[in-house]
């Protein structure tokens, strides 16, 4: 057993031990027109150098056809430069292939400026390897199937590149999962497809997740009392991280949570469908949570009130205290609404609390007020 192991993992370090082998011996120096080539771009090759030494030394590479094909996009010689330094295994690209590519991604963008901007963001996204295209066209197709929005399809197919890359059945497998899972707690057939897209938008990640991992942790919320209803909505609510948590995990922080709050199981169920997230945060940033609110002298009523306010960190929580105890708002007495939210929420109920006083407009014709 030991000689196959041998034998197999010999077998997997094959490859690198043969392009290492090339790169050291038979590329020792560096691609001469490629480095000539970048500097004409105004691309920081010394960056290069540093964190992807051997794209250099690589025989053949197609700067200037990668550059040609980013400004016919729209990409002025900045973006290229950019996305040159950020992801230099682009000149390594066919030209051929890059066009497919370009085919491809402008069947779901609604511009060649849209796909410019994806491509400064998500370089790798775009050029990928020739033997993921086919993989990647069959899930275009599936996903615009469905009727997803343009924006949405581009999206994952940005952010969650490995997701279009991989099998189309796995993810038609986790779509239907959804769709069985969504009907099935009582959504509605004709607000599927909106649930759909704003779920995937919000996590696209969840994508590569067995479709288990989700069958198995809404098995475990429905043991601990959640009605179909009440699971639909943590579905919606947790934007996809249901898949990002195990009924271990879930069963200590919950678990924790009810013995420092002292509650009741239906209590802690109607806390939970207010803050989801007590489900995936760990038992370590629960507990550092729950002692900054306490040191500052805020009630676990005013907690299980409010507990939307533990998901702030410590840091935000005392800062947004000092800024109201410095206009003379007791977090003790009052409500816990205003701190809680983005920061945009906190500044809108802020200036709510606390509206700047304007400086009066002066009118050189109205008579002056003076003391009699």
């Amino acid at each position: 057993m030991l000689r196959s192991l041998t034998v197999s993992l010999c077998q997997r370090a094959q490859p690198l031990i043969c392009l290492t082998s090339r790169y050291c011996s038979s590329n020792p120096a560096e691609n001469k027109l490629t480095v000539k080539a970048l500097y004409n771009l105004s691309v920081d090759v010394s960056k290069i150098r540093k964190l992807k030494a051997w794209v250099l030394h690589h025989h053949p590479a197609y700067v200037m056809e990668t550059a040609a094909l980013l400004r016919d996009l729209g990409a002025n010689g900045p973006v290229v430069a950019r996305v040159l330094e950020l992801h230099p295994e682009a000149i390594l690209c066919r030209p051929e292939h890059l066009e497919a590519q370009k085919e491809l991604w402008m069947s779901v963008c609604a511009s060649q400026r849209d796909l410019v901007g994806i491509i400064e963001k998500f370089p790798a996204s775009f050029f990928t390897s020739p033997c993921h295209l086919d993989s990647q066209r069959a899930n275009v197709i599936f996903f615009q199937s469905l009727g997803l929005n343009k924006r949405i399809v581009a999206k994952l197919m940005a952010s969650a590149p490995q997701s279009f890359s991989r099998s189309v059945k796995q993810n038609q497998e986790m779509i239907k999962m959804l769709q069985k899972t969504y009907l099935e707690l009582g959504g509605n057939e004709t607000s599927l497809k909106v649930w759909l897209q704003k779920l995937l938008s919000q996590n696209p990640y969840m994508l590569m997740k067995p479709p288990e991992a989700l069958r198995n942790n809404l098995m475990f919320l429905q043991d601990q009392g959640f009605t179909s209803i009440e699971l639909l909505q943590l579905l919606s609510k947790l934007k996809g991280f249901v898949t990002e948590v195990q009924p271990e995990s879930m069963g200590l922080s919950l678990g924790y949570s009810q013995k420092i709050l002292g509650c009741t199981d239906t209590e802690l169920r109607q806390i939970v469908l207010k803050c989801p997230a007590l489900l995936y945060y760990s038992v370590p940033i629960l507990a550092d949570r729950f002692e900054g609110l306490l040191s500052a002298g805020i009630s676990l009523q005013q907690i299980m009130g409010t507990p939307t306010v533990m998901e702030l960190t410590t840091q935000i929580v005392q800062y947004r205290i000092q800024k109201l105890r410095s206009h003379g708002y007791d977090i003790r007495t009052g409500s816990l609404d205003v701190l809680s939210g983005t920061k945009k929420d906190f500044e809108i109920s802020f200036g709510k609390l606390y509206p700047r006083r304007e400086r009066p407009l002066f009118n050189p014709v109205a008579p002056l007020r003076t003391d009699e």
